[in-house]
């Protein structure tokens, strides 16, 4: 179950698009609705921040996030790579089919329902987090995945079927994804989201730790914070690392 902190934490970045938390099941859940939609994945996304809570199928999903999830096998045509190629995505259908060979993809038959959910009425837990954010709140967000760690940060993606990097990726390997709206062809083409803003992507994985960070680090790093307090700690904090050079024989350029 997705704790209260959790939600109390999320919910205090007071993000323009709710944080929706997404579930992977291999039947079908109970107590949740279908919903009656034909959409793309990405699309479903939208809905819940709307406020609702709902599953979706392979036949209510109009694109191929269904592909990206297992539940279906890759289409020929597509997967020919013809369809990237006269999307004008690729030069040739074989840039766009090396796509289809490479592309992270979850166990056939292993996930046959989606569950979508604002992270603030999240009863479960989750595969995956998915934040949309401005600049400014998805910096504090992309710091809380590595104050603790020291993770990499990384944004993987291809020009189609960006859901595989977004829904898949992430819980296959273990890391945060990221990548900015206004590119990529679905998401581009359905115009889900205005452009520059970043999606964030937080699998099961990472929700305790990013959860954690949240909690104890500064939202706003010291260097940027204008009061005098923190400008005198930061001073302070400068200059002890000019004693650690002089004892270490050696200098320090940081300003």
């Amino acid at each position: 179950m997705l704790s209260a902190k959790a939600k109390e934490l999320f919910a205090k970045l007071e993000l323009d698009y709710e944080p929706i938390a997404l579930k992977y099941m291999a039947v079908r859940p109970e107590g949740i609705e279908q919903s009656k939609d034909h959409f793309a994945f990405c699309e479903y996304v939208r809905e819940a921040q709307k406020g609702k809570t709902f599953y979706i199928s392979k036949e209510n999903d109009a694109c191929y996030g269904k592909l990206a999830l297992g539940m279906i096998d890759p289409p020929p045509v597509t997967a020919s790579g013809q369809a990237g190629q006269d999307f004008e995505m690729y030069r040739t259908a074989s840039g766009c089919r090396k796509l289809y060979q490479e592309m992270p993809r979850i166990i056939r038959g292993t996930v046959n329902y989606v569950v979508f959910s604002p992270v603030k009425d999240c009863n479960f837990d989750p595969d995956l987090i998915m934040c949309i954010a401005d600049v400014e709140k998805a910096d504090i967000i992309m710091r809380a995945t590595s104050y603790i760690s020291g993770d990499f940060w990384e944004s993987k993606s291809t020009p189609v079927i960006s859901c595989s990097w977004m829904y898949a990726y992430p819980v296959i390997s273990g890391k945060v994804n990221h990548i900015t709206t206004g590119f990529y062809h679905g998401l581009k083409r359905r115009k889900a989201y205005p452009a520059g803003l970043r999606m964030i992507s937080i699998p099961f994985q990472k929700i305790d730790e990013v959860v954690q960070a949240l909690d104890e680090m500064p939202w706003t790093a010291i260097a940027f914070r204008e009061d005098e307090e923190s400008k005198a700690e930061l001073k302070r904090r400068m200059e002890h690392w000019q004693e650690m050079a002089h004892e270490l024989n050696s200098t320090v350029d940081l300003k």
